[in-house]
Parts: C-alpha cells; sequence; structure tokens
C-alpha cells in the first residue's frame, strides 16, 4: 500500500501530459506558503480548479493526502526545507549507483550487498556523519520557554 505522500506525488500519473508541468507548479505552490494556514488554502484552491479542468482522480489524491505532506509546517520554520526533501538519502543512493555501475555484472546478490555495504560504512565514518544536518536548538527552546509565567 502506498503512503499518502506517496500518493500525491503520484498525482501527475493521473494527468495528461500536456497538463504535468501546470500541476506540478500547483503542487510546488501548495509547499511554498509562509503557513500551514496559507497552505491549506492553497491547495483548496487547487483542489478546486483541478476540479474545474475535470482532473478529478488528481484533485482525489490531493485532496486525501495534502493534510500528511503539510506536517513539516508543525516543525520550526527553520527545519522546513529539511524535513520536506530527501536529498541526502538522494545523494547516497546517487553514489551507491555510481560505484555499482563500475563493477556491471555482480556474481551474485551477496557481492553487490557487500558493495553497498562497504560504501555505507565509508560514508558513517567519514566527514557526511561529523556534519550536522538540522539543528535541534530550536526544538528546545520551545519546550523551557516559560510563555510568561515566572520561572
Amino acid at each position: 500500500m502506498k503512503t499518502k505522500v506517496r500518493k500525491i506525488f503520484d498525482t501527475t500519473s493521473h494527468v495528461p501530459s500536456t497538463k504535468v508541468r501546470e500541476v506540478t507548479h500547483m503542487l510546488k505552490a501548495i509547499h511554498a506558503q509562509e503557513n500551514r494556514k496559507a497552505a491549506q488554502e492553497k491547495a483548496d484552491a487547487v483542489i478546486a480548479d483541478l476540479h474545474a479542468k475535470r482532473l478529478t482522480r488528481a484533485a482525489e489524491l490531493i485532496e486525501e493526502s495534502i493534510g500528511e505532506t503539510l506536517t513539516y509546517y508543525s516543525f520550526p520554520d527553520s527545519h522546513w526545507r529539511k524535513i520536506r526533501t530527501n536529498n541526502p538519502l538522494e545523494r547516497i543512493m546517487k553514489e551507491i549507483r555510481r560505484r555499482t555501475r563500475v563493477v556491471g555484472a555482480f556474481p551474485d546478490g551477496q557481492s553487490c550487498l557487500n558493495l553497498a555495504a562497504a560504501r555505507l560504512r565509508h560514508i558513517a565514518a567519514g566527514k557526511w556523519s561529523a556534519r550536522k544536518y538540522m539543528s535541534m536548538t530550536p526544538l528546545y527552546q520551545d519546550k523551557h520557554q516559560t510563555h510568561g509565567a515566572v520561572a
């Protein structure tokens, strides 16, 4: 079963090829809003627009999945970009693909797994593991603020 987040990205598969670019821009506009309320309003407008254009399946997918895709608004805005993208994972997968293409054909699945695991160990031991992807300070500040109460 697909997750709701994945469904929203499959929206373009339910749209004619001539409308894919337009729908993609609509989806990006939803996630480019300042806050969750504005994003939900934009999503509602996009859903209405898709219904008006008779792209009902795409509208239904967005309608049932948009709530989950907007959960990153619950976090501090400094985290939004890093939560809603999976660039680090894509970079790791690209590196593994690059290494496996050099080999070409593996004698068995275990040797391919060994190569991928060796690359992941190298990444974990190297500079990638030492870098901080996100600062958790904004999360802790929200928990420890007294919100006007006398401490």
